[in-house]
């Protein structure tokens, strides 16, 4: 029983990472390709959560690791393990790539729920301390997010 526990919050932990990896990677793209009259204002915003998203993936795999356990190894895993779609469209609208970062961010705050209450089960009480900030992160970048398309 405490293997599979163990098994599922390591699940968990990897499916963050490859998670966040595609939200940066999303977000990263639509600050290069936003356009249209909020241009300034969302291509800067774009930037500091991806930047945001990004530092998370480093903090992520040490989880992992620290759990003793390994991480995502290429793109292609990383791929593989994310439940956020990739957008290889460049020509999506401001509206368009604001609502499809709020999905995203959100199907990223499930993970984190289920994340923490993984680590709530098997007594990893660092990741379950962490990720209250995270999750007051996403928040923000959701409620961010929304209140541009207001």
């Amino acid at each position: 029983m405490v293997d599979n526990v163990k098994t599922a919050h390591i699940a968990n932990l990897n499916g963050l990472l490859a998670d966040a990896f595609a939200l940066y990677v999303k977000t990263k793209n639509f600050h290069w390709h936003v356009r249209g009259p909020q241009f300034r204002d969302l291509h800067l915003m774009f930037d500091e959560q991806a930047a945001e998203v990004f530092a998370l993936t480093d903090l992520i795999a040490e989880r992992v690791r620290k759990n003793g356990a390994t991480t995502h190894t290429s793109l292609t895993s990383l791929a593989a393990g994310s439940r956020i779609a990739a957008q290889d469209r460049a020509d999506l609208s401001a509206e368009a790539m604001i609502g499809e970062l709020i999905g995203d961010n959100r199907t990223f705050l499930a993970q984190l729920r289920a994340t923490k209450d993984s680590a709530g089960e098997v007594g990893d009480n660092a990741t379950d301390g962490i990720i209250d900030d995270w999750t007051d992160q996403c928040e923000q970048r959701i409620w961010f997010l929304s209140q541009t398309l207001a």
